[in-house]
């Protein structure tokens, strides 16, 4: 990053960027997350500190364990999916993106994972152009 921010500053910017977060160490722990309210994943506070193989269902947990190996091996950097899930009041499907991304250093050792989920339902939608302020 180039520059610095204030702590006051950065901890709005990640409560405001359009994407809820998770991150976890390299020793698979959950170290803290963005939006606790608006969250699509809710996580009680509990989570802090224990084993990200807490927060995802049985279904999915093999596939977790097989990323976040893969990235500590260095073979991989990245995972992307995305999942329909019901959303809102009338519990219509919408379509989720997730993302798992490693942390690295600048040298490439492994730091932990950065795990982002958005509802893309609206982004979907997007059609055209609109100009600043149209």
């Amino acid at each position: 990053m180039i520059g610095s921010l204030r702590d006051e500053v950065l901890s709005s910017l990640l409560e405001t960027l359009p994407v809820e977060f998770s991150i976890v160490d390299a020793d698979d722990k959950v170290l803290a997350w963005n939006r606790h309210e608006t969250r699509i994943f809710k996580r009680p506070g509990a989570v802090l500190g224990k084993d990200v193989r807490n927060c995802h269902p049985k279904s999915s947990l093999d596939k977790v364990e097989t990323i976040l190996e893969e990235m500590k091996a260095g073979t991989r950097n990245s995972a992307r999916f995305w999942i329909d899930l019901p959303l809102g009041e009338g519990g219509e499907k919408q379509k989720v993106l997730i993302e798992y991304h490693a942390l690295r250093d600048p040298g490439g050792r492994y730091l932990g994972c950065l795990e982002a989920t958005q509802n893309i339902a609206e982004i979907q939608e997007l059609a055209g152009e609109k100009r600043l302020l149209d």
